[in-house]
């Protein structure tokens, strides 16, 4: 039996998706703050991360007060 991969420690919601966590968390991006100093673009660039996850923590980082790189 194999062993169960356990997700990695983020402050993202489950909603983004399984493979957009790992590969965010992979990419150095665990917290909120860190998605400050990037833009959607370049979040679009790796693996796993599509538009619905880039929707999702643009309101998530809206609700604290913070945004992209970019501003949006």
């Amino acid at each position: 039996m194999a062993a169960q991969e356990s997700a990695p420690q983020t402050e993202f919601p489950r909603s983004i998706g399984k493979v957009a966590t790992r590969e965010l968390a992979a990419n150095g991006y665990t917290r909120f703050a860190q998605l400050t100093t990037t833009t959607p673009a370049d979040l679009l660039k790796i693996h796993g991360v599509g538009k619905k996850s880039i929707s999702i923590l643009r309101e998530e980082l809206a609700e604290r007060g913070l945004s992209f790189a970019d501003g949006s």
